[in-house]
């Protein structure tokens, strides 16, 4: 089953975290542990271009991903906005170079996305994963206007906020609302027709995004708070409010999102995967219909494998998913819209 996953940190793992992508996941494993590495995440990757290619993944959305933090003795994010213009430079210059080597693609229109998608339909081996442009945290942009170089670059989405607050409003762990200079950027980001990730956004800010925007939105890697109860995932009001504006969801697979009390680096995961087919089955019996959910994986979003489901040790792992939920009555067609047909419609309808 071809799989679009609406969240991948790619340029994270190939910039930040220095890991060739171009090995199999077993030589960066190994690679790894002979520097002796032993932080969480190093060691357990999931994700490379060859492992990929074996998911069948197709799409993704990949990110331009910098932070910025106020104190510089932390091991993420930059302690100034322009370092964080300039690190989501280094990552779109990563697409950029593995696309110059033939591994993935950017796909800015929907003229080169529904090209893409019927060349790996038809040849999924013998075609680049094809990649479009989002923006996790809006930290990047120095001003309203700087969206416009990025977007001439490609990006297609974004979201407003990560963890925290930063100077356009709340994140997660977080209750702080939308700020004043997130106003004139919603409307620059409505003029231009991309669509805003909702994934990351306070609960305060929540609300305040769907009164100011009234373009397409979607939440790349989310899950039911009803499922794990803490503030990451969406209440089912935030999970309706999606479904009726005609966005769709990603899933994710990070066990933080998925096993209630999970405590990072203390909890061991107990979790299979059956906990994201419970998400998925969550958001369809919301909407009435399979249209509005799909995979938004997160894997090695940070993290590696000692902080997914225990039956997922790489991405390949993610088509585990398909006899998990023909047992739940899914079709065959259901399970298309969910694994790549849902965000295929999506960006179809969106992109210039």
């Amino acid at each position: 089953m071809l799989i679009f996953d609406g969240h991948l940190d790619l340029a994270l793992n190939g910039v930040d975290w220095n890991r060739d992508l171009r090995l199999t996941v077993d030589d960066i494993r190994a690679q790894e542990r002979s520097l002796g590495m032993t932080e969480a995440g190093r060691c357990t990757n999931t994700v490379s271009f060859p492992e990929l290619k074996r998911a069948k993944v197709g799409w993704c959305l990949a990110t331009l991903l910098a932070r910025q933090e106020p104190q510089i003795n932390h091991t993420f994010g930059w302690i100034s906005p322009q370092a964080c213009y300039a690190m989501a430079h280094a990552h779109l210059a990563y697409y950029r170079a593995m696309e110059r080597e033939g591994y993935l693609k950017i796909l800015r229109t929907r003229a080169e996305f529904l090209a893409h998608v019927t060349a790996c339909q038809a040849a999924p081996d013998a075609t680049p994963l094809g990649i479009i442009l989002t923006m996790e945290g809006a930290d990047p942009l120095l001003s309203v206007d700087t969206i416009e170089e990025f977007y001439e670059a490609g990006l297609r989405a974004i979201g407003l906020t990560h963890y925290g607050a930063n100077r356009y409003g709340g994140g997660t762990r977080c209750e702080v609302g939308l700020a004043l200079e997130a106003r004139p950027l919603l409307e620059r980001i409505e003029r231009l027709g991309m669509t805003v990730d909702m994934t990351h956004l306070s609960d305060p800010a929540f609300p305040q995004v769907l009164d100011l925007f009234h373009g397409r939105i979607h939440a790349s890697h989310q899950n039911a708070r009803e499922l794990c109860h803490w503030q990451r995932q969406f209440t089912d009001t935030q999970l309706r409010a999606v479904i009726q504006r005609d966005g769709v969801i990603g899933v994710a697979f990070d066990v933080i999102m998925l096993q209630e009390g999970y405590v990072r680096g203390v909890t061991p995961p107990n979790e299979t995967m059956e906990a994201a087919a419970r998400n998925i089955d969550h958001i369809c019996q919301l909407a009435g219909d399979t249209r509005h959910v799909a995979i938004g994986s997160d894997l090695d979003g940070g993290y590696g494998n000692e902080q997914t489901p225990i039956d997922l040790k790489q991405i390949s792992d993610l088509q585990k998913l398909v006899p998990m939920l023909e047992k739940r009555g899914y079709s065959g067609s259901d399970i298309a819209s969910i694994f790549h047909g849902n965000w295929i419609r999506f960006f179809s309808e969106l992109l210039p």
